[in-house]
């Protein structure tokens, strides 16, 4: 055998698909088998696998034993002269295994190689190849000289940027998206320290070959693509912390107590550092819209009720400090509130939400003002000025949002109209089939080959191409995205596939347009929705003194449950598949088709109305 290729899978059956379509197009001539160990993922994908690569070598785990462990389970059935690592969430081209044994052949020093890696737009990503991470370059990657200065031979040693991402280098890391080891090395080194649960572990196998003798190199004449952010989500607080607590094992293991506590210190300093700014970040991001839309309002709201105390009540004292600055605040969360729930914050942003939202929670305030005490009761009129100051605020700060982001007034901030499909006619024709279930494009065009996409896409005011690997190798999909760098979107339709999986830029995951994606409760404003009925119902809920209820309600308070869901335990490649308190079916005699069935139409048709129905039928 001659080649082992082994990839560790978790929730991204789409793009585990493609990958494979991808790895086995590079075959060529060569022995070679694919390992594929699935860490207890729950969309389907092991089933998927399965079916549409029979030949491939599934190993399901029972539990998510993490990546190192995952990968070891694989090289230890592996008999591959080498063995290649590689993430779920990559492209290879069909030369890329070619060059790399090549590669070896010519470079008798070599242990493991990595290769030129660029996201969905065709950038190039710099832990393609990286240096050793001393106490020195950790603290300027840590605390972002290296970003700022990322060419300069002191401070970019983390992704070595003074060396040219065009020609092809002995470096010290490589990244465990792509990782061509001989066998026989990694036989020797010993594979994943499995102390690593996830992150750091690539880190510690790259510098582990180098210890026993043997070099790393990054080939530059080798691409492919890498969805960042696929198989993990990046840039949370738990990634910050479980990716620099690896770091921290990797100095105790590697560094001479001195150098590793020293480490561990700049580790400490930065875990709190990266906390706050990623805190100070997610809440400037998240609330800015709501505090100038709160601010708005309110300013409105303000002027209005001095407008209304000088003109037509007898004293400018009409309205007393507490509505001021009490009342008339809990007013606009409300309308705030009742925007956010229907998808005014949602982007595209839809005008129908907003005016949904306030309306509802106009009645929500018109109803509890009716039980309020009289002295309390300040003005029913402000309460209908305010709801329309409030669409009228929400509305023109989208209009203006967008007017500025995108140069035209519109909701529609999104969704592209100009599309180029390059393919054969069957392909081109089932690509835009697919597209058609998804928007309505403005246009489409269709190219038999790639040449000429990058010209064509800007001469046509293109704004994202299709390509239809069936038809287009991926070698000249890799060539014809890294051309743009950047500047164009792309997505790629696999044969008989029913997604349509696409660019990213190098901080965010991947685009993915799946028949998954059209169920109800697929959408994040009807999770949203869900998840705030779950807390709502968990402060209403212990009235009825079930001890159902009690037994869960933490459980369903952390997210670990739902109140209303699926049937348990067969929810396959469903969204939002968390264990339910109340089924919406019971018994547990009930056949596994028949239970996938019901699954599938609950989700397709999910509504909260449907949510409370079950509940209240299981509480009876």
């Amino acid at each position: 055998m001659k080649l082992s290729v082994i990839i560790v899978n978790y929730n991204v059956k789409h793009f585990l698909l493609q990958c494979l379509q991808s790895v086995y197009a590079a075959m060529n001539d060569l022995e070679m088998e694919v390992f594929v160990v699935d860490n207890v993922s729950k969309d389907g994908s092991v089933e998927a696998v399965r079916a549409a690569f029979p030949q491939v070598k599934v190993i399901a785990n029972n539990e998510n034993v993490g990546f190192s462990k995952a990968n070891n389970q694989a090289i230890a059935q592996a008999t591959g002269e080498y063995v290649l690592i590689l993430n779920p969430d990559t492209v290879v081209a069909e030369d890329t295994f070619v060059k790399c044994i090549a590669h070896m052949l010519s470079y008798k020093d070599a242990g493991c190689l990595g290769v030129h890696m660029i996201d969905g737009k065709g950038v190039f990503l710099p832990e393609s190849k990286r240096g050793l991470p001393t106490p020195e370059v950790a603290f300027y990657k840590m605390f972002g000289f290296s970003s700022l200065f990322p060419k300069s031979k002191r401070f970019g040693k983390y992704h070595l940027g003074y060396l040219s991402k065009n020609e092809t280098h002995e470096v010290d890391i490589l990244s465990g998206a792509f990782m061509f080891f001989r066998k026989e090395v990694l036989d020797k080194i010993g594979g994943f320290d499995e102390t690593f649960f996830m992150y750091g572990e690539d880190i510690d196998l790259s510098w582990r070959v180098v210890l026993g003798g043997y070099k790393n190199y990054y080939l530059a004449d080798a691409t492919i693509i890498h969805y960042k952010g696929e198989s993990t989500k990046r840039g949370s607080l738990n990634y910050v912390k479980v990716f620099y607590e690896a770091m921290i094992i990797f100095a105790k293991k590697h560094f001479a107590n001195s150098k590793a506590s020293l480490f561990s210190f700049f580790i400490n300093v930065a875990v709190v550092f990266r906390a706050i700014l990623t805190i100070l970040a997610n809440v400037i991001s998240s609330s800015f819209v709501v505090v100038v839309d709160f601010l708005l309002i309110y300013a409105g709201l303000f002027f209005t009720t001095n407008f209304w105390a000088n003109n037509f009540k007898s004293t400018i004292d009409y309205y007393p400090q507490i509505f001021l600055l009490g009342v008339l605040p809990m007013y606009i969360l409300t309308w705030l509130t009742g925007a956010y729930l229907s998808g005014g914050y949602e982007k595209p942003f839809r005008l129908s939400g907003i005016v949904k939202g306030i309306l509802a929670s106009t009645f929500v305030i018109a109803f509890v003002y009716a039980f309020l005490p009289e002295t309390w009761r300040f003005s029913r009129a402000i309460i209908l000025f305010g709801a329309i100051v409030s669409m009228a605020s929400l509305t023109i700060t989208r209009l203006f949002y967008n007017m500025v982001k995108h140069g035209r007034l519109s909701f529609d901030e999104q969704m592209p109209k100009r599309w180029l499909i390059v393919g054969d006619e069957t392909e081109s024709s089932r690509a835009i089939d697919l597209l058609k279930k998804y928007e309505e494009p403005e246009l489409t065009y269709t190219l038999s080959t790639a040449n000429g996409v990058k010209g064509k896409s800007a001469l046509l005011s293109i704004d994202e191409v299709v390509f239809c690997s069936k038809t287009v190798p991926f070698r000249t999909i890799i060539d014809s995205i890294e051309e743009t760098n950047g500047k164009q979107n792309f997505k790629i339709l696999n044969p008989d596939s029913n997604a349509l999986i696409g660019s990213n830029s190098k901080n965010t995951a991947g685009d993915l347009l799946a028949e998954d994606k059209r169920l109800n409760l697929s959408k994040h404003l009807a999770q949203r929705k869900k998840r705030m009925l779950d807390i709502v119902l968990c402060g209403l809920l212990p009235f009825t003194f079930k001890s159902s209820v009690y037994s869960n309600l933490w459980a369903v308070l952390s997210g670990k449950k739902t109140w209303a869901g699926y049937i348990t335990n067969e929810a396959k490649s469903l969204p939002f598949n968390k264990e339910a308190v109340f089924p919406i079916v019971k018994g547990k005699n009930i056949m596994e088709s028949d239970a996938q069935l019901l699954n599938e139409l609950y989700a397709k048709n999910y509504t909260l109305t449907e949510d409370m129905k079950i509940i209240f039928s299981n509480l009876h």
